[in-house]
């Protein structure tokens, strides 16, 4: 009942703002439309607490930089996005293409200045994270990348793409990491909530002046050595090394996880 009411809850909010920030993106400027996307986002989190059970816990603010950065969290539930942005007044966010399909989407993230990009990589993708990140680093917003590209199962990771390095690297923008269990208990994109507490974790920024190697093998191993141990935390059980699995779009395979904790 509990997920069933939740997912309701999900569909109702979503239409309700979706409808909202379309009708703010008529206004002149970036304004109206953020605030909107900002009061969904927060009614998203009051609902993943107050109807899924997920208690959601923030820790490791201190090491947030004073000035713009690009932020690079762990990505197992579609519930990481409003996590996430909920921490922030403002915040420019790379998404795929996919959410262009939907309808009135195109116009609203366009108007947030989201930085969309096509999936499936390649140089395309990588001239438009370019040129997109290039405006909202010109507007001194923080970023906000999923370096998995792909929502990997709690328990294991996908290869880290490239992209935020050379968006550090190009701007001279320090990384945060950050790691979170979110996904035991919103697992991807599952029907089923399970009610437990959730930790997003930032972590020491990276900085953006390491060779491309040194970078991502240090960005990889911080997060998902973090978000090992916070799974561990959750669930009660000994610390596991994630496991590498292929992301859903190249490979149908399913891939292992622990299963959600059980309520105390």
């Amino acid at each position: 009942m509990r997920s069933l009411a939740f997912n309701t809850a999900f569909g109702l909010i979503s239409t309700f703002y979706t409808l909202w920030a379309a009708i703010a993106a008529l206004r002149p400027g970036r304004g109206a439309v953020r605030r909107v996307v900002r009061r969904y986002v927060l009614a998203m989190t009051w609902a993943m607490r107050a109807i899924a059970g997920i208690e959601l816990e923030v820790r490791g603010r201190e090491h947030l930089p004073q000035g713009p950065f690009i932020l690079a969290p762990k990505h197992s539930s579609y519930g990481d996005g409003f996590f996430a942005y909920s921490q922030f007044e403002d915040l420019a966010f790379v998404t795929g293409a996919h959410l262009e399909r939907f309808p009135l989407f195109k116009t609203v993230l366009a108007k947030l200045g989201a930085i969309v990009v096509d999936n499936c990589g390649g140089p395309e993708a990588r001239a438009a994270l370019t040129r997109s990140s290039a405006l909202a680093h010109a507007e001194g917003r923080r970023i906000l990348i999923y370096p998995e590209g792909a929502l990997a199962p709690a328990g294991v990771r996908f290869r880290y793409r490239t992209g935020v390095y050379y968006m550090a690297r190009d701007y001279g923008l320090p990384v945060v990491p950050a790691a979170s269990n979110l996904g035991l208990f919103w697992r991807q994109e599952e029907w089923t909530k399970h009610p437990g507490k959730a930790v997003l974790e930032f972590l020491p920024p990276i900085p953006p002046t390491l060779e491309k190697d040194e970078f991502m093998a240090r960005l990889e191993q911080v997060i998902e050595d973090r978000t090992a141990e916070l799974i561990a935390e959750a669930t009660g059980q000994p610390v596991t090394p994630s496991v590498l699995g292929t992301p859903p779009e190249r490979s149908p395979r399913y891939v292992r996880r622990p299963r959600a904790p059980k309520p105390a």
